[in-house]
């Protein structure tokens, strides 16, 4: 499981590269980006903390919760933290799969359960100056 967060931007491609392995037939990616429009409202920047400092080990979790659920050939999930702008890529998950179906649910399980678990604080800034802390 090659899991990561980090304060640097998150390269799909290089993700992609490093997962895929020869017996892999696709690699399912998701790659969550921060919006300019949230709650009605434009927005500034996102800032994510880990402020428990228990992200990473969320996020292995999921991965291990995917391998016990389907046949994977290797998962890579990584969270950027920091202040982000519109645009910016701030969640990525790339599954590599002999298969897209086992792909396909194993990407859209970790996407789901990543925002169960919540594994950092959000904090949405928008552009009058208001502030929302939390997921929803």
């Amino acid at each position: 499981n090659m899991i990561k967060i980090t304060k640097r931007p998150i390269l799909p491609e290089l993700v992609i590269n490093k997962v895929k392995t020869d017996s892999s037939g696709c690699v399912v990616t998701y790659v969550g980006l921060i919006r300019g429009d949230s709650h009605g409202k434009p927005v500034a920047w996102v800032e994510y903390q880990d402020t428990e400092g228990t992200a990473e080990k969320r996020l292995q979790q999921i991965a291990s919760e995917i391998r016990q659920r389907w046949p994977v050939n290797n998962i890579a999930i990584s969270h950027r933290v920091g202040k982000l702008k519109v645009g910016d890529i701030n969640f990525l998950v790339a599954i590599a799969a002999a298969h897209r179906e086992e792909g396909f649910a194993a990407c859209q399980y970790a996407v789901d359960r990543f925002k169960e678990l919540m594994p950092t604080k959000k904090t949405e800034t928008y552009t009058d100056g208001s502030i929302k802390v939390g997921w929803e």
